[in-house]
């Protein structure tokens, strides 16, 4: 089953793209759309039906050299469980979802074979994003990244004839290679290291690794620190994270489709993916952690507030998944793992809900992307207006507060502040707070441009504007219905109760024979897991006891103090589940006694962000006008997106494009193309010339020549013989 799940979008692909000829455009378009919804069906039956224990499912043998053997083959656990029906959900609802967007072009022959390639591209993208989230090593999984990468291009440049299309598509393939050249690195360093790549192997040797050294420019460094910082770069560039996430909004030229699916389930979800993945790696490497969660709230931070300036509908929630792609690194830089996949899913739904529902406002506009020319759309495309309404509640974070009832967001994002207030910094928590505030302002503010207030813009377009097609609506309604309840029945398992967590992820549950040993074992240092796999068990113990006793309890004990031994106490081992958590990574328990008023600062937010929304968008609409006259510096930096795309242009761009004029110029021109037509234009003729001048025709000349050449060669060999 699950190698159908894996290889159906991929056969849907190669029909789509070279079999047409064979059953018609529509019947390819058709074809890739059931096998996908095939591999959909069979996800949920998986995830369903899944026990949380991991499977490995071999393939084919794929490459051997030396001591690296890479086999193709699946490794089923929770997170790719999850994984699975987040991609084939998605890539399922946008295929469908397609057959009424994509069928707007200038001719109908046109419109069947942009649909067609169209899903071909689809597919292909959903089989590389499959191959990622199911490998068992890391080969495997870098080939399902580049794979991804490939077809995001595709993508984002569909409408090839748009310069700013290809030059988008281009953006995103460029910067995504320089996360790439980062997570190589780490593939290679953990292969140097482990000496291997496969997961098992990595995350069994993961202890030890924690305690190499990696020697760089006469410095030495914790080898673990040095692999989790690389592979996060490799993260950061496909999520879009700061300082590599100048791609994200630019890549809205493709097709709306393409923004579904790229940003809400599948490709910037990969390096949340590949964090938590290697979460036996990460648990030894606090300093990256910090890293990471430094980093995921800078982001969160930083793409609410450029959403909040923003004009095009798309590019409004292309910076709010920025934004959430912040709060999730934020979870698993905390080491709650668990809470960042419970985000990453539950944003799968609004997510694309919202992106799907803004394309369906476009469709009705006649592509009009600009929220300025909108308004009074609620009478219009009630159905649309509902979807966006229900994303919006989701992405706000709308529910009861102190309870488990709410929309998908609700619970899933003030999982992550709640983790964060208990395991990050106070930084990452007061800015996690404040994006809250400012997503729900931007995000209200989408709909009241959108669907309240005196229509804009022309007037025309307005009066003809019309509700999608059913092919259209039922995607939406869903996803709606994701955005409800997701949150509400997958609570327990991603957070609400530790222990059922612990069973869902697969993740072995500490046992001892002595109540008071059991939670210290619960509770030891990465030292005692590091014992444990090095066969000392002893010490093991000890480090485990060690760090939950006090210097009285020590006393109290006195003689009689019992030590656990192998018997008393077992410490999991790295990589026997989904996710590990280290003995001593409590932070969910924390996060569960966090303050109330820490608890209830989310929900505050979104009620801040949605008065200031109402107040200035439909209770006094010239308030932006004039907040934009007083405030223009501001304005400015926001809506030029901190001038990031400037800076970059500046350090990188304009050099690179100098060293190139240089190089063609200089290097191309003057030596190369120089010295072949100095060579061809003045040595050869010049020795034309002399040769030329001897061939006179008088015999004299020629017998003079053979004499002295004769007497040249005399004189060679006499003084050669005479060396000798």
């Amino acid at each position: 089953m699950e190698t159908i799940i894996l290889f159906a979008p991929l056969v849907g692909a190669l029909i789509a793209g070279f079999g047409w000829r064979l059953i018609s455009e529509a019947g390819a378009q058709w074809v890739a759309t059931s096998l996908v919804g095939l591999a959909c069906l069979l996800s949920w039956i998986v995830f369903l039906g899944f026990d949380g224990q991991m499977e490995q499912i071999q393939i084919l043998r794929w490459i051997e050299s030396g001591s690296l053997a890479t086999d193709w083959a699946i490794r089923l656990d929770r997170l790719t469980a999850i994984m699975l029906i987040v991609i084939t959900t998605v890539s399922f609802l946008v295929h469908l979802y397609s057959f009424g967007y994509m069928a707007h072009d200038e001719t109908s022959a046109q419109a069947k074979a942009i649909a067609r390639a169209f899903s071909a591209y689809l597919s292909f993208f959903t089989f590389a994003m499959l191959s990622l989230v199911t490998a068992d090593n890391l080969v495997q999984m870098f080939f399902g990244w580049e794979g991804v990468g490939v077809a995001s291009y595709l993508l984002i440049g569909f409408y090839y004839r748009k310069p700013s299309a290809n030059a988008a598509a281009m953006k995103a393939f460029i910067v995504n290679r320089v996360g790439d050249f980062g997570f190589a690195l780490g593939i290679f360093a953990l292969f140097f290291l482990a000496d291997s790549i496969n997961f098992s192997d990595i995350f069994g040797a993961a202890p030890q690794i924690a305690r190499m050294q990696l020697e760089f420019l006469g410095l030495e460094f914790r080898a673990v620190e040095i692999v989790s910082v690389l592979l996060f770069i490799g993260a950061m560039g496909k999520s879009a994270q700061l300082l590599l996430h100048t791609w994200l909004p630019d890549a809205m030229e493709g097709p709306t489709p393409v923004s579904a699916l790229i940003h809400a389930a599948t490709m910037v979800t990969a390096g949340v993916f590949l964090v938590c993945r290697m979460s036996p790696i990460l648990e030894f490497a606090p300093d990256a952690k910090s890293i990471i969660v430094f980093l995921g709230a800078t982001t969160a931070f930083y793409a609410a507030t450029v959403g909040l300036v923003q004009n095009d509908i798309k590019r409004v929630i292309a910076y709010s998944t920025c934004s959430q792609l912040g709060y999730m690194f934020v979870a698993a830089g905390s080491g709650v793992y668990s809470v960042a996949m419970f985000h990453l899913f539950t944003h799968a739904f609004f997510k694309a809900l919202l992106f799907l529902g803004a394309g369906s406002v476009i469709h009705a506009m006649h592509h009009e992307q600009d929220m300025r020319n909108y308004g009074g759309l609620r009478k219009k495309i009630p159905y649309t207006y509902w979807a966006m309404m229900i994303g919006t509640l989701a992405i706000t974070g709308v529910g009861i507060p102190l309870t488990s009832i709410g929309f998908a967001g609700f619970l899933s994002k003030d999982a992550i502040i709640e983790s964060a207030y208990a395991g990050a910094t106070p930084y990452a928590f007061w800015l996690l707070v404040l994006a809250a505030a400012m997503t729900s302002f931007y995000s209200w503010r989408l709909m009241f441009m959108t669907f309240f207030g005196k229509p804009r813009g022309d007037h025309h377009t307005h009066d003809h504007a019309h509700e999608s097609p059913g092919v259209m609506l039922v995607p939406l309604g869903v996803l709606s219905l994701g955005a409800i309840f997701a949150g509400m029945l997958w609570y327990a398992p991603f957070f609400g109760d530790e222990a059922r967590m612990q069973r869902f992820f697969g993740m072995p549950v500490t046992v001892a024979e002595h109540g008071a040993e059991a939670e210290a074992a619960g509770h030891g240092p990465v030292d005692a897991v590091a014992s444990l796999a090095e066969g000392d068990l002893e010490h093991a113990a000890e480090a485990v006891i060690e760090d939950t006793l006090t210097e009285g309890e020590h006393a109290d004990m006195g003689e009689e103090a019992h030590v656990p031994t192998a018997v008393d106490v077992a410490v999991a081992p790295p990589g026997m589940g989904a996710i590990y958590m280290a003995p001593g990574n409590d932070v969910i328990d924390e996060a569960h006694h966090a303050p109330v008023w820490v608890k209830v600062s989310p929900f505050v937010a979104m009620l801040i962000g949605l008065s200031l929304a109402w107040l200035m968008y439909i209770r006094r609409p010239e308030l932006p006008a004039a907040l934009v006259r007083n405030q223009r510096p501001l304005y400015n930096f926001l809506l030029n997106k901190w001038y990031f795309d400037e800076l970059y242009d500046f350090l990188f761009v304009r050099p690179a494009q100098a060293i190139g004029r240089f190089l063609w110029t200089r290097g191309d021109g003057n030596v190369i193309d120089g010295g072949i037509n100095g060579v061809a234009m003045g040595i050869v003729p010049f020795f034309t010339r002399l040769a030329g001048r001897a061939q006179n025709g008088y015999v004299f000349t020629y017998a003079f020549a053979m004499v002295l050449g004769l007497a040249l060669i005399l004189t060679w060999m006499t003084l050669a013989g005479g060396a000798e």
